[in-house]
Order: C-alpha cells, then structure tokens, then sequence
C-alpha cells in the first residue's frame, strides 16, 4: 500500500518537473520571438548574426535540458519508489556494514548519476559548444579532467563522508550539529587551499605579464586598498573560447585570476573594469554573505534531516522498507538530499534576486572606482563573445539567472556613465 508520504513526494516530483520544462518551454519561445532583431538598447553595438547565433546557441542548450529534466525525474522515481535504493541497500548490506557500507552507497549512487549525465556532458561539449566555435578541448582532455575528478571525489570525498557517518553514529541526537561544525571547517579549509594545491590539477596558472594591464590594475588594488596574493592568468583556452575572471581562496590566500581568452579580448581599462566589479562584490561583503547564508541554510537542512532520520515514514514513503532502514545515516543521507531539490525549486526566485542585487551592487561600486563607459563595452563584449541571449524570457530568467538580464543591468550602468 502507497503511503501518503509516497503521494506527496510523487506530486512533488511531477509538480517540479512540470514546471521546468514549461519554464524551459517559455524561455525557447521568448528567445525565438526575439530573435529576427537587435534589441534597441544594442543595435549599435551587437551585429544581427552575433544575437542570432546567441539565439540558436541558447536553444540549443535549452532543449538538452528538456531531456536532461526528463530522466532526472525518472532517474529519482527509479531510485526511490521504483526500488532503487532499496535492492542497492540489500545488496551492500549483505557484503558490508558501518562506515564501509554507507560509503559502498554513496559513491553507487553518485557513480549512477555520473554515467546517466555523461552523455548529456559529451553532447554539450563535443556537439553544443563545438557547433558554435567554443569547444577547444580534446577527447583525451575530457576523459583526463573525468579521472582527476574522480580521483580527486575519492580522495578528499571518502573522508570527509567517513567522517560524517561517523559522527551521525556517535554524537547522539545532536548530531547535525557537530556534522554542520565539521562541515563548515572543511569548506573554509577547502576554500583556503583551493588556489594553490587543487586548481593546479586541472589548469596552468602563470603570473600577469608586466605592462599597461599590469600597471592598471595594480593601481586600482591600491587605491581600493585591496591585497591580493598574486595575479594570475589561466590558461581557459585549451577547453574553451569562454572567458571569464574571478576571486579565489580566502584570507591571505586570495588570487586574482583572469582567463587568457578574456585578455585576449579586452582592452587594459576594460579589464580594469570588470576587476573593479569583482572587487565590488569583495568591498560590499557579497562573499561573506554568501559564505553566511550557505552554512545558514546548511545548518536547517541538517537539522531538519535531524528529525527525519528516525521517522519509519520517511523510508517507506521514499521506497525503502522501513525495518530495513532503522537509523542508517547513509541511507538518510541519500534519500534526504534526493528529495530536497523535488521542494525547494520554488525558492529559486529568492535566490536569483538576491544574488541579482549583489551584481548591481558590485556594478555600482565599480562605477565609482573606474569608468562605467569602459564596464559596458567589457560586457558587451563578453555577451558577444559567449553568445549570451539578450532577451530571456522574464520568468526563467527569475528562476535560473544569478546575473541580472542584459538589458536592465546596461541600463543601470549608463545611469551612472
């Protein structure tokens, strides 16, 4: 008999994916509305046949995604209610117990799920992005970043999971709460090192070349009073024509790195300004604040599976035989952190303005530290070069864009040219 937890997680799922793919379905039709013209705002500055490739790039995409939408939630249906986890849960359980076994079904599952997105990575890569002229990597570099990724999942991902059973076993009802102390330790450990002892792995960082570019942005590191450990330029082209520049590590540790395809394009003082808008967000205080909010949110979730993870009809509604399961953290584990986006894809909106109003923040100060003229022609630039559309749909976009739309965040920074 189907348990009324089983009736409203199969809603859900069906709920949620229903509203993905009209989410997506909204978004295809909006962009191929738009796409015979130039919006207004860029006639001047973006050629017809950049915004169409945008266009066609952008569906292309989008319409990966319909069918990656698709067999995820059949891929969750088959784990949960179609008796997935529960064959794998006996089959480990009759070959290994503790801390072995909830490994043993962590890293079955996260392999199941490795292999059903490998031919949706392949696609995009060898046919999406090739298709359009950004693909540069080879098929002996994708499989390489595969093993060094799985190599490195083990390696860091074994302990850090060994050590969480461990602590969901021995630390009583409080359990969560030790896992959340341990958790965020390990991700500002994580962040610290990133920079130096695992970036490397897969790409080569050299230091910025001596000159105008050099000179600019040391000035505006100065003047802004920001340290950074070093500048950095990474060698992005080998996979792919994207650019791109970011912060990374933490403390003392912080870099500034900037794809070689991103100097390539840009000007010195266009660079300068779109490091000033990565500065923004480093003076505003968005990185702590996201740092704040995501161990805020980690320690509900964590909680929350607190109270779960003694409930027989949470096991049973999500297909797994609560006799079998009794206080399994693995088992938890797993189902809680299958279900949890199934409920929490409405909040996406929540998020994306959020991180919205970082974005404008950050153009804003940016604004203030170098020319706004210079920050416009730079994303100009980069929406050409990524063959960003100019005209998603209003709803998706609310949904799935942390970036504001081209259109309102131009608008905003000629307001203050």
């Amino acid at each position: 008999m189907i348990s009324p937890f089983s009736l409203v997680f199969l809603a859900a799922v069906t709920l949620t994916l229903g509203l993905r793919l009209w989410l997506v379905w909204r978004h295809i039709r909006h962009i191929g509305a738009h796409r015979a013209a130039v919006p207004a705002d860029f006639v001047e500055r973006i050629p017809l046949a950049a915004h169409q490739k945008a266009a066609d790039y952008t569906i292309d995409r989008c319409r990966v995604s319909l069918a990656a939408a698709l067999l995820d939630a059949s891929l969750l249906l088959a784990l949960t209610l179609g008796g997935g986890i529960a064959w794998l849960h006996e089959w480990w359980l009759a070959r290994l117990d503790g801390i072995a076994y909830g490994l043993a079904m962590i890293f079955s599952l996260l392999l199941i799920s490795a292999l059903v997105d490998l031919p949706f990575s392949l696609y995009r890569q060898f046919v999406i992005e090739a298709r359009y002229g950004f693909n540069r990597m080879t098929l002996a570099l994708f499989c390489i970043d595969l093993a060094k990724q799985a190599l490195l999942g083990l390696c860091i991902g074994a302990p850090l999971i060994a050590v969480v059973l461990w602590l969901m076993n021995v630390m009583g009802a409080a359990w969560w709460f030790w896992v959340w102390l341990f958790w965020a330790g390990f991700n500002l450990l994580l962040l610290f090192v990133y920079p130096t002892w695992i970036a490397p792995l897969f790409n080569t960082f050299t230091p910025l070349a001596e000159g105008e570019t050099r000179r600019r942005i040391e000035a505006l590191l100065a003047r802004c009073g920001f340290h950074a450990s070093g500048l950095f330029v990474m060698d992005g082209s080998k996979r792919s024509s994207h650019g791109n520049a970011y912060f990374t590590g933490f403390g003392n540790n912080k870099r500034i790195v900037f794809f070689d395809t991103l100097l390539e394009r840009l000007t010195p003082d266009e660079i300068e300004a779109v490091l000033a808008h990565e500065l923004g967000h480093f003076r505003k205080k968005h990185i702590i604040q996201s740092i704040v909010f995501l161990f805020a949110g980690s320690l509900v979730f964590l909680w929350l599976l607190g109270q779960l993870i003694d409930s027989p009809w949470f096991y049973a509604g999500l297909g797994v035989p609560a006799q079998s399961a009794g206080q399994n953290a693995a088992l938890a584990l797993i189902l809680f952190f299958l279900v949890v986006p199934v409920f929490t894809l409405p909040l996406s909106p929540l998020f994306s303005q959020l991180s919205r109003r970082h974005e404008f923040e950050a153009d804003a100060w940016a604004a203030e530290h170098a020319a706004a003229a210079d920050l416009i022609r730079a994303l100009v630039k980069l929406y050409e070069d990524n063959a960003a559309t100019l005209t998603p749909d209003p709803l998706y976009s609310a949904f799935y864009d942390s970036h504001p739309p081209a259109a309102q965040r131009i608008a905003r920074l000629q307001m203050l040219a």
